[in-house]
């Protein structure tokens, strides 16, 4: 029989398809391929005068915008919002604007072409994670921006229109409903119960370990109970936080480990698929609450959302979460 699981945190409703349950190799997907298409990059060595300036880089003794970086950060040359202006915040009748305000920017992760995120050292992983901890912690300083959102599409059924391993990030100068939805329904946990909902999760799940992928003292990765998708995957900090720029250089050395042997689990199990990752962290102004807890999203694309997902709000997922973290588990490669 189906069934129907709330997540506690939104109160979004999952529908587990048990009666098509879908295994590995049942899913139909493109892998994303292992070797370099050979199409000119803007983002190789070399080629730094063909995005705009960076922002900010990670380099020996060179100069801006020269090779010789390990990471660099430069504006998206297409970007959704622009930096500069003001906001003019006006009514419109009945309906409200303002000016495209934000920012959005790519991180390039590494300077060799070839590599993905799960072929790169535990080392050049953790820079990227400091990269976005030093780019959240400068936007922050601008008032007019609300809320950063790290993301990473990877394999270009995620999205990606270049192959060279990078994320992005988009600054916005309001905070994004679904955000909001997430916020409130922890603040409103934290009101009735006095405890952070996703702590209660961590804790459940560490002690059930059925929906555990990997875990060490600093993180859990975990199959959320109400999956919106097969095989997606959270990782939180054991230790409350709300913020992702306030965590710790020690921390972030562990997450670089606990994130590429999760995306190495998800690659070996489902044969290289593409996938998104999102950072959910507090709005940028919000003083540190005891009540949301930042945390990692990993999404494989394995299916497709439709019309009754976009019709109800609810999400069919065709693999039991449990089912999942089994098959991730069994992976090894810890």
């Amino acid at each position: 029989m189906p069934e129907l699981r709330k997540d506690p945190v939104t109160d979004r409703w999952v529908i587990i398809a048990t009666d098509r349950a879908r295994r590995p190799a049942d899913f139909v997907r493109e892998p994303v391929s292992a070797t370099p298409s050979g199409r000119f990059c803007p983002y190789c060595p070399g080629n730094e005068s063909k995005t705009p300036p960076e922002v900010m880089a990670y380099r020996g003794n060179t100069g801006r915008n020269q090779p010789g970086w390990s990471l660099r950060v430069v504006p998206n040359k297409f970007p959704v919002l622009g930096i500069e202006g003001e906001l003019h915040r006006e009514g419109e009748g009945l309906f409200d604007k303002m000016q495209g305000i934000g920012a959005h920017e790519v991180v390039i992760e590494s300077p060799d072409h070839a590599l993905s995120m799960t072929e790169l050292s535990d080392r050049a992983i953790e820079q990227v994670l400091w990269a976005f901890r030093d780019r959240m912690r400068d936007l922050k300083n601008d008032r007019r921006l609300r809320y950063v959102l790290l993301f990473k599409n990877h394999g270009e059924p995620a999205g990606a229109t270049l192959e060279h391993s990078h994320s992005q990030l988009i600054a916005l100068p309001v905070v994004p409903k679904r955000v909001t939805e997430e916020l409130e329904g922890a603040q409103k946990y934290y009101q009735f119960k006095e405890r952070c909902v996703f702590c209660d999760i961590i804790r459940q799940e560490l002690r059930a370990g059925t929906r555990v992928v990997t875990e060490t003292d600093e993180y859990a990765a975990i199959a959320p109970y109400a999956a919106r998708f097969p095989f997606e995957t959270w990782i939180l900090p054991r230790q409350h936080r709300s913020h992702y720029e306030d965590t710790d250089p020690s921390q972030l050395k562990n997450l670089a480990w606990v994130l590429k042997s999760t995306l190495r689990k998800l690659e070996k199990v489902l044969e290289r698929p593409a996938y998104n990752l999102l950072i959910h962290t507090a709005p940028l102004q919000e003083a540190g609450t005891q009540y949301y807890h930042w945390h990692i999203e990993i999404i494989p694309k394995l299916t497709r959302v439709a019309g009754f997902e976009w019709g109800t709000g609810f999400y069919i997922n065709p693999t039991p979460p449990e089912e999942s973290a089994q098959f991730l588990r069994d992976a090894g490669l810890a």
